[in-house]
């Protein structure tokens, strides 16, 4: 606490940047105008109020900052007048106490008089603990300072001062202090605080001065590591020389080193001239210079490039289509591709046409098909069959453009794209490069990975492939490229008319039972320590397997199935359950693995299938794990309590959500034609829903799907069981034309449909559609509404009430 007292009249003593707080002993310039008016004042007063001229001369020490005087000054007395060090006139002023400073006033002298007023300090006796801990670490923080710069002197006193005010106020000694620092110490009456803020001071200089050493520190031991680096390689340097002057080898540099590796390598002209260039420059670079590693890492990119490499291809024709038949069964538009690949190659090598116009005879082929197909093992059989390498570049998640032109060499860690480390890793210029995932490359503030492959998936540009690391022309044309694709829509149309595009549609059931017994079992029998003798899966469990356990497009779900048999039949032989050798029958797959998890509608019982109310139609789609059976269900609302109008359930997008409006509008133009109540479409409420409700659908093949259902529930003759069908409606009743017609075709067969309908135009379709899946589909081409409706709609004697 503090409180002010005894007032006091007394002559000012500017002090110009600097302050003296209580306590302190200065000594000042008398040479000084200000300071000399304000001693000989001081003396004058003190002579004038006692003739024994007993009492020591007193002044008003203000700092002035800026020309500006401090609020608060201290009470000084001179102790002496004299000479200092240097030989100048002098005083010495001892700090005695706060003055508050009040209005001025005249006086003796020279000098400025003015009026103040003594503060008086009160610190409670005994101290609280806070204060005593407060002084405690203020004094520590103190010995810590003084011991850093060698006043061991100081310590004692320091540490013997017990009085709060006065151990605040000997900061004002600290150097380290600024002018501001020291006047907010002046101003603060209040003991404790002052020695708060005391001691925040003393601990961020501590602070800031660990710092300080740490960096210097730090700097100190770097220029050590790279003074001894500079001598150890000097005395290397020497050691050669004197290595070499032995054994009388001429003296040489690392850069000739690589000019004689790019000389002796077998380089493209221009690549070599780049090369040559880059020699040149590290040749001119010091050892210091982090140019000289980037410099070196290019080259010894370049220099194990495979430049001149080839591989010869197989140009037996029909071996290379047996590698094919031998490692994948089914896949005919991809091995005919192939074989028609290969065999050109041979005739233009024959005629001497392996080079025309400086471009060589690549392929770029992209194979788009649901998962579990053997796109990507396909990649592989490819390369085998043509004595080829093989190198796999997974595209799925690309975002940075960088990762496939590459990293400008400006960059720290720069590095070639990732086609160029493909050429580098297969060490040959014509390899089969597999782009993996070719739809799941995105973009973003790093570029687009798909733009960038646009010059390399060009067979007219790929030829001078720059890369941005390289920066010379690589020759691409001579590549294989395999694009795998689950859905063709993800890739851009730029990139996408730059290749060739096989549609792998998935396998029917007779190819998924061949792919298993031929490929998958004896694969997984190895992998579970089996022998191919001790368990035998049978074809009838196979096909069970195929198609109730499983129902997909490809066969990795199929494996996983065969998997989990001949998991369980080794679990049950080592728990003494089971003997081997031991048959898997159609009879044994519940035991081992549980129910089926896909029965055909077909096979269900009649009261439990789908169809088996009116409003409620099998529809055909594609997805991208290939072709699937959709259901479309359709009701009316009680006209007492539902309002009138469509509504759509089911995530459906706005093509389909348009092609329900079309079969709604042809229903209630024709209603009348088709000997169907149309007034219930314009009283009550008609809702349409296509369940699976979590898998957002859309397109036009719908149509004919939904007009069924709507004129199902109208007339309340139910939907045949065995009946899918897919196709556009429009508004006059005609069914136009879809796509996807084999996977959908492939699909109801999967799901046990004995009878699909599909548009007149797409009748050219069915070439592609496997004989065997022809055989057991009972296919009809229609060109109009009515046609669907008579085929696809039960017979009028067995009605049903509509349900509301």
């Amino acid at each position: 606490m503090a409180s002010t007292s005894n007032p006091l009249t007394l002559p000012v003593l500017p002090l110009d940047d600097e302050v003296v707080l209580p306590g302190m002993v200065v000594p000042l310039d008398l040479n000084d105008t200000d300071v000399r008016a304000a001693v000989e004042a001081a003396q004058a007063a003190a002579r004038s109020s006692g003739p024994d001229g007993g009492t020591k001369p007193k002044v008003l020490l203000v700092p002035r900052v800026d020309g500006t005087y401090a609020n608060t000054g201290v009470l000084g007395t001179v102790e002496q007048v004299g000479r200092l060090a240097d030989g100048d006139p002098g005083a010495l002023i001892r700090g005695r106490g706060r003055v508050r400073i009040g209005a001025g006033t005249t006086g003796p002298g020279a000098a400025l008089w003015v009026e103040g007023v003594t503060v008086e300090e009160e610190v409670p006796d005994p101290l609280p603990g806070a204060v005593a801990e407060l002084v405690k670490e203020y004094k520590a923080l103190a010995t810590n300072w003084l011991k850093k710069r060698g006043a061991w002197q100081v310590v004692d006193r320091v540490q013997a001062i017990d009085d709060v005010s006065a151990l605040a106020d000997n900061s004002g000694y600290s150097p380290f202090l600024s002018t501001a620092q020291k006047v907010e110490l002046l101003e603060t009456a209040d003991p404790v605080a002052r020695l708060k803020l005391a001691t925040a001071q003393l601990r961020e200089h501590l602070a800031e001065q660990d710092v300080a050493e740490t960096i210097a520190k730090d700097v100190q031991e770097g220029v050590d590591k790279q003074q001894r680096e500079f001598l150890l390689r000097r005395q290397l340097e020497a050691v050669r020389k004197e290595l070499r002057e032995i054994n009388g080898e001429q003296e040489g540099e690392e850069s000739d080193d690589y000019r004689a590796r790019v000389e002796a390598a077998d380089l493209p002209e221009k690549v070599r001239e780049a090369a040559l260039k880059e020699v040149d420059k590290l040749e001119r670079s010091s050892d210091q210079s982090p140019e000289g590693s980037w410099i070196r890492t290019w080259l010894d990119t370049v220099l194990e490039l495979p430049w001149n490499e080839r591989t010869e291809d197989a140009y037996d024709i029909q071996g290379a289509r047996s590698v094919l038949d031998s490692e994948h069964f089914g896949l005919d538009d991809v091995k005919e591709r192939i074989t028609e690949y290969l065999a050109v190659r041979k005739r233009r090598a024959d005629r001497g046409l392996g080079v025309v116009g400086g471009r060589r005879g690549g392929a770029v082929l992209a194979l788009v098909g649901p998962p579990g197909v053997g796109k990507t093992s396909l990649g592989e059989s490819v390369a085998h069959a043509m004595g080829r390498k093989f190198v796999r570049v997974a595209l799925g998640g690309v975002r940075d453009e960088a990762e496939i032109r590459g990293h400008r060499r400006t960059y720290v860690g720069a590095l070639p794209g990732r086609i160029v480390r493909a050429i580098k890793e297969a060490g040959s210029m014509n390899p089969v490069v597999l782009l993996d995932e070719i739809d799941k490359v995105g973009s973003d503030f790093r570029g687009d990975p798909a733009a960038a492959l646009l010059e390399v998936l060009d067979p007219a540009q790929n030829h001078t492939f720059r890369d941005h690391y390289l920066e010379v022309e690589l020759d691409l044309s001579d590549v294989v490229f395999l694009a795998t694709a689950n859905v063709l829509e993800s890739i851009p149309e730029a990139l996408l008319d730059r290749m060739e595009l096989v549609r792998l549609d998935g396998y029917t059931e007779d190819e998924k039972v061949v792919i298993a017994r031929d490929h998958l079992v004896p694969r997984q029998l190895d992998r579970a320590g089996l022998d191919k003798d001790e368990v035998v899966i049978g074809e009838d469990a196979l096909r069970k397997l195929a198609g109730e356990y499983t129902r997909e497009a490809g066969v990795r779900n199929l494996e996983r199935a065969v998997t989990r048999v001949l998991r369980k039949v080794a679990a049950q032989h080592e728990l003494g359950e089971r003997e081997l050798p031991f048959t898997v029958g159609e009879g044994h797959l519940r035991d081992l693995i549980g129910r089926p998890h896909h029965v055909p509608e077909s096979a269900q019982d009649p009261a439990e299938r789908r169809t088996a109310v009116p409003g409620v139609a099998t529809g055909l789609a594609v997805t991208g794990a290939g072709g699937d059976v959709l259901f479309v269900e359709a009701s009316l609302a009680d006209p007492e309590t539902g309002a009138a109008g469509l509504t759509l359930t089911g995530q459906l997008g706005d093509v389909m959500k348009e092609s329900a409006q079309i079969a709604l509008s042809f229903l209630r133009s024709h209603g009348a034609e088709l000997e169907l109540p149309v007034a219930d479409l314009k009283e009550r409420g008609v809702h349409i829903h296509f369940p699976a409700g979590a898998v957002p659908k859309d397109g036009p093949s719908a149509g004919v799907t939904m007009t069924t259902a709507l004129a199902s529930l109208l007339s309340g003759r139910l939907v045949r069981t065995d009946v899918a069908m897919t196709g556009e409606v429009s508004l006059t009743g005609r069914v136009l034309p879809i796509g996807g017609v084999k996977q959908k075709l492939l699909a109801a067969h999967r799901a046990g449909i004995t009878t699909v309908i599909i548009p007149k135009r797409n009748e050219a379709d069915l070439d592609d559609v496997p004989a065997e899946v022809l055989e057991k589909l009972d296919v009809h081409p229609v060109t109009d509404v009515r046609q669907v409706l008579e085929l696809a709609l039960a017979s009028a004697e067995v009605k049903v009430p509509v349900a509301a």
